[in-house]
């Protein structure tokens, strides 16, 4: 397994990792646009030179960071892609100095394990209104906010 930063190449594989999972509702649309514009913030986890998972770290603000479009093929789930690219995330948002990460997920003891607690989304205004509002299960939202203090959090 190895988790990098994402390249031009992986490009059309991210796109087809997230439309999988948005179809399934699991993760919200990310256009090719979309990640193209913003590759910079995406990393990769492969296995033996295939691009098995993806996710990204949106910076909102100097002080938050949101982990986001964390998806990994059903093929390669439960290796340690997921985790990795994770904690991959982190380690960027410590570089530049992001004291805290949320994400809005179903996967909450996925989360829990690496040391991220249970919050409330209102504590993210920027995310409900960058995504919740235009969601459309908003109404019917099956996710939590979780959030991790990087000044507290053990290394990893």
């Amino acid at each position: 397994m190895n988790i990098r930063s994402a390249s031009p190449a992986d490009i059309p594989t991210i796109a087809a990792l997230v439309d999988f999972l948005a179809r399934r509702a699991e993760v919200l649309p990310r256009p090719i646009e979309v990640i193209r514009d913003t590759l910079s913030d995406w990393v990769g986890g492969e296995q033996e030179d295939m691009v098995l998972g993806c996710a990204s770290l949106l910076q909102y603000t100097p002080l938050l960071g949101e982990i986001r479009s964390l998806v990994v093929d059903d093929c390669a789930r439960r290796n340690g892609i997921g985790s990795g690219m994770v904690r991959a995330l982190i380690g960027q948002a410590r570089s530049r100095s992001i004291p805290t990460l949320f994400a809005v997920t179903r996967a909450v003891p996925f989360f829990l394990g690496l040391g991220f607690s249970i919050s409330d989304k209102t504590y993210f205004p920027e995310k409900i209104w960058r995504d919740c509002q235009l969601c459309p299960i908003q109404e019917h939202c099956g996710e939590t906010a979780v959030v991790i203090h990087l000044a507290e959090a053990n290394d990893f």
